[in-house]
Formats: C-alpha cells, structure tokens, sequence
C-alpha cells in the first residue's frame, strides 16, 4: 500500500514537471499559454475578480489597445510607469507594455512577482543596441559617463550611470557639470533633441525605434495642408526633419498635456497611436489624426506592444506566467542608474 501511494507521488511529480516543461516551450514558442476561453466570459469582471484574489496590479502604457488601458490601474508612459512599480503595495505586476518595461519593474521591486502577457512584446530601439556591443563602445570612451534611454535591455542598464526617459533626458543632461563628457544610448534620435536642446556635444549611439522613424514628412506636410489649423505634435525619437515641423515636441505623457490644455480642436499626432485614446477621452470635442507613415497604413502603431490583448493579459494573471525575471547580479548593477533617474526626476518635480 505505502508503495502504491508513493508511486502514485512520483507519477504526480513527473506529470507536473512535464506539464510545466511543455508550458515553458510554449511560451518559448509563442510568447504566451495559449487556452480557451469562455467567449460568454466577462473578462473586465474575471480581470477585476483576479486582481483582489492575488494582490495585484496592473501597469499599462499609452500605446497598449484601449481595452488594456480601460482595465489598467496605472497608464503612464515610462517614467510615470517606473515610478508606480517602485512605490507599489501590490504582490504580483502585471506589466501591459513591453520586455524591457517588465524588466525595469522587476529591477525595481525585485520581491515582486512580474508577469507580461506576452514575452515576445520586445522592442526595435532595444534590438539596436545588443549590450556586448555598446560595451566595446563604452570602452572607447573611459572617461565619458553613460545616459542611456530607459527603452533598453536590463543588461544595457546595468552598463549605464544614468537611465532616462524621454520626459527627463533634457534635464538630466542639464543636472550635470557642462564640462561632463556624456555617450547617450540607444536612440540617436532622442539624442540628437536633447544635445540641440541643451547645447551639449554628446555621443550617440545609432539606435532608433521603427515607430518613430518611418513617419512621412512627405504625407505630413500634405496632412497639414488638408488641416490648415491643426496643431502638429510629436515625440523626440522622431526624425530631426519632422520635428523641425512640430508645433510641440514632448514625450507622451507630454503630448498628451498638450493636447489638453492648448485650445486648438485638431492635433496632427506623431508617435504611436495608442495615445489617441486617451486623448479622446480627455477631449472629446477634439479631433486627433494619427501622422501617417512612409507605408500604405493609416497610423503607425507599434507591433511588439499591440501583442498584447485583453485575453492574453486574462490568461497571464489567471496563470501566473509568463513571468519576467532578472539575474540577481544585473538588478545589482542596474538599480543603481534606474535610482538616479528617480532621484534626480523627484528632486526636479518631474
């Protein structure tokens, strides 16, 4: 009898590490757990109901679909995002945005767990500067102080001194004594705004976001023509050649201030265009036409952050996986830069 029930243990340990093997090469695969659901189920009421039961919470930036912003706890762009994954209570982040923001959140509150709903939401400007290779870059430059953009890998942070967003780049550089040396990474786009808007002659990686790079100067300058009145805003990771045609330039939480408070009723908007979203909420008697890129698309939304859905951020909380996690030793050495950016973001009221 005792050999029976401990046969049966074993056979039970095995099946739930086959079991856990074969979710793992799913989500190596696909991304995510693929599984079935209700179509009568009401997945704003089970995300809600989940939430309580496992203490968590949901952070979504602007450029996720609108049901995945309606559902979020928190929408932000990245800086506002960082700092609600250092200062929250919950147990369990569940990060609605992309690889490296899930990342910075485990950086950030290493305690916590956290899930996104689709590993393979990665991004482009990240992609461009492999970390093996900004470090023989770095290396040529000893006694230059590292910025890098916060749309990077956990590895690149670890590299860096300082991270930053697009809301704080400027300042940041401006922080510093001027006879500082800086290399700025990954975007070259960003850099390139924030060395003309600061005077400074900085080093600049030659990275860039495939959002933000194949927007039309072309199509925009005809769109502006058809709107006369509009204003016509956009984000630093734009080409130069764009933003020398923006009313405004800011970084998504910017634009979105923006578009709020000036009294103009159509805004030409060039970055991603989940943004949109919330600023028809905000202003409902405004018009927001999204900039068109050099394709045959009518707007230029991001591919890695429309991987995410609404099921699949069911299915992540519901599972708990797929989870982010971070070497010990890179949250070490990355926390650090990230702290700064915080630090210096707070002490500027940013």
């Amino acid at each position: 009898m005792e050999s029976f029930i401990f046969d049966q243990r074993q056979n039970s340990k095995k099946e739930n590490l086959k079991m856990n093997i074969d979710v793992l090469e799913e989500i190596n695969k696909k991304g995510f757990v693929e599984e079935e659901i209700d179509p009568t189920l009401d997945l704003f009421a089970e995300i809600e109901k989940l939430k309580k039961e496992k203490n968590a919470i949901i952070l979504a930036h602007y450029y996720q679909e609108p049901d995945i912003q309606d559902i979020a706890d928190y929408i932000g762009d990245s800086l506002g995002l960082s700092q609600e994954a250092a200062k929250t209570d919950a147990e369990v982040i569940v990060f609605a945005g992309v690889h490296f923001m899930a990342e910075t959140a485990k950086i950030l509150s290493p305690a916590k767990k956290v899930l996104l709903p689709d590993v393979k939401a990665g991004c482009s400007l990240a992609d461009s500067c492999p970390p093996h290779l900004f470090k023989k870059f770095k290396e040529k430059y000893p006694d230059h102080l590292v910025i890098t953009y916060v749309n990077c890998t956990a590895e690149l942070k670890a590299l860096s001194d300082i991270v930053c967003t697009s809301t704080n780049a400027v300042q940041i550089v401006e922080s510093l004594p001027k006879d500082q040396k800086i290399i700025f990474g990954p975007d070259r786009n960003l850099g390139a705004y924030v060395a003309k808007k600061t005077g400074r002659d900085l080093v600049l990686w030659n990275g860039a976001c495939m959002v933000h790079e194949i927007f039309s100067q072309e199509k925009i300058t005809k769109l502006k023509e058809r709107h006369p009145n509009a204003k016509f805003i956009a984000h630093p990771e734009c080409e130069e050649p764009v933003l020398r045609m923006a009313d405004y330039i800011g970084s998504t939480t910017g634009l979105l201030k923006y578009a709020i408070a000036n009294p103009a009723i159509e805004f030409i908007v060039a970055t991603e265009s989940g943004i949109i979203h919330q600023m028809e909420k905000a202003c409902p008697d405004k018009t927001f036409i999204p900039a068109p890129p050099n394709n045959s698309c009518a707007c230029n939304d991001c591919p890695y952050m429309k991987r995410n859905t609404l099921e699949k951020l069911y299915l992540c909380l519901k599972n708990g996986s797929p989870e982010v996690t971070v070497p010990d030793h890179i949250i070490e050495k990355a926390r650090l830069p990230i702290q700064r950016m915080l630090d210096i973001s707070a002490e500027l009221g940013l």
